[in-house]
């Protein structure tokens, strides 16, 4: 009899546990207690949209810091974000024309990386192991990397997390950045679990490879050779793709390279093709990217700013750098550059080439290139940041363009994208040519952009800056 009675005691106890844990969950906010889910981490605080944050850096020789920032040799420092502290982080500057852009002005806003865990291997910020400090050269609106992230991600690409922040320096004004989220094991993590693929880097030879502290197996580095950077097939030799195995963010492995060239292989053949590459989100990619008319990438001279994801052998690209888009690289004919080509299949671009070799991919463009102008506002996304930024701007002691600068290229780039939006509209229902081929014959149905100037949208004075000049906006190499 007694044993029955101490089971009711335990039961009792046990229902009465089960009640102040799930009031507790319920109300867990309200008391003070964080959720260990992943919304507990950085993605829901630096990265928080909804306002500017502030970093301060509290650093006793900064003076000499930024008088040796082009060595980008990491230093010790204290990072507060949003009033925490992280002491003994390393802080660097970062770029590579755009460093020299901000020396040649004379300027000290160098862009700048920050490293949390590079003195002590357990220092992260709410898991992010490493955060960009973009100092918005080139852009007068203050708004293109900004833009161009969070479309990518609404419309299902992998892409950085990023903010608007203030950083001040041992507690002085310094400027406004923009907070980028540092594509390492971090972002890997956050986008595809522990059990990620490898991470790439490339650059091509016209562009100065960064990130060397931070790559894998540089053990041999030929610099002579970049045509990988096109991701162009070139043989069966590991040491012919050391552009990408030397700039690995991720441990490589001889059966990685192995299953890379294989890809590669199947990629410029056009065989293979769902198994070799994410053929959704390389569309959606696409779609955003030509959209923003970025010169300065993938599909421009250069071949760079891209982040390549391989897991599996299945390749997909991962956006960056976009703060010379919007037709700004490129700086010449507005006209041009406002109905730049949805449907350029461009030569030694094997990564985007694809959709246009293979009609069912190219109706899959179209359809999401249909459901991107659906349900993307790109006019209200302008006019919410720039509610959000424009007082800051004002403000901002550093910038590289007056506050009336600013004020007109935020009026520019509103009316870009009104006529791009009219363009692709026209290309994709046939009205306007959508290849470089047809409307060099027929002009006549182009959106007139004549009424505004792009290069009102980019500080031409800072050097490094854009690119080609008139009529060379499409024009890519092998084109």
């Amino acid at each position: 009899m007694s044993t029955h009675k101490w089971m009711d005691k335990i039961c009792i106890a046990a229902i009465l546990l089960a009640l102040i844990v799930t009031v507790i969950f319920m109300n867990g906010k309200n008391i003070g207690i964080v959720s260990a889910t992943k919304t507990s981490g950085y993605e829901d605080r630096l990265f928080d949209n909804s306002r500017v944050h502030n970093i301060d850096i509290v650093m006793q020789d900064w003076d000499k810091f930024i008088t040796s920032c082009t060595d980008k040799k990491y230093s010790p420092c204290t990072a507060v974000i949003d009033g925490k502290k992280y002491a003994n982080v390393g802080i660097r500057a970062k770029g590579s024309s755009s460093l020299e852009g901000v020396t040649e002005t004379g300027s000290s806003r160098y862009s700048f990386k920050i490293k949390f865990n590079q003195y002590e291997k357990a220092t992260n910020y709410y898991g992010l192991d490493k955060l960009s400090l973009n100092n918005i050269i080139y852009d007068n609106t203050y708004m293109m990397d900004y833009l161009t992230y969070q479309m990518m991600r609404d419309f299902g690409v992998s892409s950085p997390l990023c903010s608007y922040t203030t950083i001040t320096v041992n507690g002085k004004k310094w400027g406004v950045y923009l907070a980028v989220e540092g594509l390492e094991k971090s972002f890997l993590k956050r986008n595809y679990g522990s059990n990620h693929g490898n991470l790439y880097k490339p650059e091509s030879s016209a562009v100065e490879v960064e990130n060397a502290e931070n790559t894998v197996n540089q053990d041999e580095s030929d610099e002579s050779s970049f045509a990988d950077a096109n991701l162009q097939y070139i043989d069966e030799n590991p040491d012919s793709y050391s552009l990408f195995f030397n700039n690995a963010k991720t441990k490589i492995k001889a059966k990685d390279k192995k299953r890379f060239i294989s890809s590669i292989k199947d990629l410029n053949n056009g065989t293979n093709l769902e198994n070799v590459i994410d053929v959704e989100k390389v569309i959606r990619y696409f779609v955003v990217h030509n959209f923003v008319v970025n010169g300065d990438s993938y599909t421009g001279e250069s071949a760079h700013n891209y982040y390549l994801y391989e897991k599996g052998g299945k390749l997909t690209m991962i956006p960056w750098d976009y703060n010379m888009s919007f037709g700004t690289f490129d700086v010449g004919d507005s006209t041009t550059a406002v109905n730049t080509p949805i449907n350029d299949a461009l030569n030694n671009r094997p990564m985007q080439s694809w959709i246009f070799q293979n009609e069912k991919y190219t109706k899959m463009y179209h359809k999401y290139y249909n459901e991107f102008l659906d349900s993307t506002d790109i006019i209200k996304r302008i006019e919410d940041t720039k509610e959000l930024i424009e007082s800051y701007v004002e403000k901002d002691p550093s910038k590289f363009c007056t506050y009336e600068e600013y004020q007109k290229a935020v009026r520019v780039l509103n009316s870009f994208c009104n006529l791009r939006v009219k363009s692709i509209q026209g290309q994709l229902n046939g009205t306007i040519p959508s290849t470089s081929e047809g409307q060099k014959m027929d002009r006549t149905s182009l959106i007139d952009a004549s009424g505004i100037n792009i290069s009102d949208m980019q500080d031409k004075k800072i050097p490094g800056g854009g690119g080609a000049g008139d009529n060379e906006l499409n024009t890519v190499a092998g084109k």
